[in-house]
């Protein structure tokens, strides 16, 4: 999802321009995830939380933000540090924009975050593609072993996206095939 909308942001000319002044902003729904309690952190420094899971995310910050946006509003995105498994201190300012793509694997699972929405499209990827890119991202990006990767891949991802994710594609307006493989 989220190549999908660099690749809309790049086509529209907005990656180059000022934050304060784009007129198309992504809102990722990985900046929501739920704040963990102890025990929960240490399920998920163990590979054994399940993040794909509609209630790891808060959804009640994702409505009230999302509507902030769309009401013209400069909102405060949380930053969440996917090595530690918490949200930092820091935030991200995200400011009003005619266009907001907001992407995440579970974003057309809540009926009240999936009514802010005017168009809805549903990235359509086969799972050796997800497994593989999710194997490089968290590689490179989240300090994980392939171990880990492969056991959480197992146990909660792709379990979640079939229980979850692929029964929402039904709300998407638009299903785009391949991701941004697409020109």
């Amino acid at each position: 999802q989220s190549s999908v909308c660099s690749k809309i942001v790049q086509l529209l000319g907005q990656n180059e321009v000022d934050y304060r002044q784009k007129q198309v902003v992504i809102v990722s729904q990985d900046s929501f995830y739920r704040v963990l309690t102890s025990e929960q952190k240490s399920k998920a420094l163990k590979g054994q939380f399940n993040f794909d899971h509609p209630d790891a995310f808060d959804n009640e910050l994702i409505v009230k933000t999302l509507k902030e946006i769309t009401e013209g509003k400069t909102v405060q995105i949380p930053v969440y540090d996917f090595v530690s498994h918490s949200r930092k201190e820091e935030t991200v300012t995200v400011y009003p924009a005619d266009v907001v793509l907001f992407e995440g694997i579970l974003a057309f699972y809540s009926q009240e975050v999936r009514d802010l929405f005017r168009m809805k499209l549903f990235v359509d990827t086969d799972a050796d593609t997800r497994l593989s890119r999710r194997v490089l991202r968290d590689i490179s990006e989240r300090g994980r072993d392939l171990e880990q990767i492969l056991s959480q891949y197992i146990t909660f991802v792709k379990p979640a996206f079939e229980e979850f994710c692929l029964p929402t594609k039904k709300y998407a307006d638009v299903i785009i095939p391949r991701g941004a493989d697409n020109e």
